[in-house]
């Protein structure tokens, strides 16, 4: 056992650890190394909470054999998991955390004289406030995560669920939980406790059911930071500075970025977690477009474009995820690169099904990362460029987020790929994207699709090159 100031000291180094582990995720140069630290400050909390508890000898084996059957789950899970699932991934385990804060709140809540808050009935007041706002964080990201588990999985529909007197329920139900908070303070029945659970539960469901696909990256992003908001809340009642730290750190950061998604996708972080954004057109105007005359070619007539152009600016997309085409998209820059072609590569900020998905899955492939630039950095420069090549990227592409009011993705910016002099579309088919919407972007004059899975039109570019 060592002494709480040693605690403190090491607790302190982790959390100096996980914010330049933060710090190194926020760019793909540092990112691998900003693993390495967060894994370090874990490694280090851990042993340090394993160390400061005074019943060590007799709960370590305990402790950790589950933390061995856990983590080997985990890694077998990780090591297995395709990239096009990690989203799913992100949100199983965003539900996991909650699910784990709801645990140690109930044990809190009935035992509390094993984390010295007091006895039942008679519980610390500033621990049972935070003891309640971690639980029912907890259920909600819990519930929450499920949702989005279910919707990315294709297991649920991706369209919105709307009903009549959703947005008045849902703040009926978010009211009655701060009621009930007050109310378990005062009383500190374990039916109100009970109860506070449940609709939390509840209301983690209905407040991602009307959130559609295209909206995804948002809530993934949201879900996180509930997920530390949770932990930080459970924290303070097992009065663990690393997990305060952590959580705090995990909740201000993925704030952060939901609100960056939002920016990214003029979206209003509230119009987005009250929306029903993303919604599927009716059959008939979806079935009247797909009618519409549209160009498509083959790998020789795209090898023609692109062996003939000056400039390519490739546009990836979830479709290129899907047929793990980055490999084969780097040896076709590579081949473009020989011929003196200049190629970029241009990110939506919600390009795939998670914010970074594109960027990972381009390191993933050895990309050049001065080659990779986000949407406002390359959007003027499709004007210029002779070839856009568009591999699986349908709602960042859509022209009709700048035209049609009553577009669900109107006032979205999108990469301006149609003012190439030549769009090379890459798709299986004249399907809508994740948002259910048509792209107009298919019937432009200047448009080729290249009807094919992505990966193997792109190694058939390659070869014609």
């Amino acid at each position: 056992m060592i002494s709480a100031n040693l605690s403190a000291l090491f607790y302190l180094v982790s959390g100096v650890l996980f914010i330049l582990a933060l710090r190194g995720l926020s760019s793909p140069e540092t990112s691998r190394q900003g693993n390495l630290f967060g894994i370090l400050g874990m490694f280090i909390a851990i042993t340090v909470t394993f160390l400061s508890t005074g019943s060590f000898a007799a709960g370590f084996i305990f402790v950790l054999t589950f933390i061995l059957v856990g983590g080997s789950i985990g890694a077998f899970i990780a090591y297995r998991i395709p990239m096009t699932a990690m989203p799913e991934l992100v949100a199983g385990f965003h539900s996991l955390v909650g699910l784990a804060a709801v645990f140690v709140a109930i044990s809190a809540f009935l035992n509390p004289e094993a984390f010295n808050l007091g006895t039942p009935g008679n519980i610390k007041l500033g621990s049972l406030i935070e003891m309640s706002i971690g639980a029912a964080v907890g259920a909600i990201t819990f519930s929450g995560s499920v949702i989005a588990f279910l919707k990315l999985q294709g297991i649920m529909s991706g369209s919105p669920i709307i009903f009549k007197g959703q947005h008045p329920l849902n703040a009926i139900i978010l009211i009655s939980i701060i009621v009930l908070i007050y109310l378990l303070c005062s009383s500190q029945s374990s039916n109100l406790f009970w109860i506070l659970l449940a609709i939390s539960f509840l209301i983690g469901f209905l407040l991602i059911i009307p959130i559609g696909g295209a909206d995804m990256p948002v809530v993934i992003s949201m879900l996180n930071s509930y997920s530390g908001w949770a932990a930080a809340g459970i924290g303070f009642t097992l009065e663990n500075t690393a997990l305060i730290i952590t959580g705090a750190l995990v909740g201000s950061s993925g704030a952060i970025l939901s609100y960056i998604m939002c920016k990214g996708m003029n979206r209003s972080f509230f119009n987005v977690i009250l929306g029903g954004f993303g919604a599927t057109e009716d059959a008939t105007n979806s079935s009247s477009k797909e009618q519409r005359p549209v160009k498509s070619g083959n790998a020789d007539d795209a090898a023609f474009l692109m062996k003939n152009a000056s400039s390519v600016i490739i546009v990836p997309g979830y479709g290129m995820a899907v047929a793990q085409a980055q490999h084969a998209l780097r040896e076709m820059v590579d081949t473009l690169k020989k011929n003196d072609i200049k190629v970029s590569y241009a990110i939506h900020p919600v390009a795939g099904r998670m914010p970074g998905h594109m960027n990972v899955l381009l390191a993933e492939a050895n990309v050049p990362y001065d080659e990779v630039f986000e949407l406002e950095e390359i959007n003027n420069d499709f004007a210029n460029a002779d070839v856009a090549f568009v591999i699986g990227a349908n709602d960042v592409t859509n022209p009709v987020a700048k035209t049609d009011p009553q577009s669900p993705i109107y006032g979205m910016p999108v990469l301006d790929v149609e003012k190439c002099k030549s769009v090379l579309f890459v798709k299986r088919s004249l399907s809508p994207g994740y948002a259910g919407i048509d792209n107009d972007l298919f019937y432009k004059e200047n448009t080729l699709m290249l009807f094919a899975d992505a990966k193997k039109m792109t190694e058939d570019i390659t070869k014609n090159l």
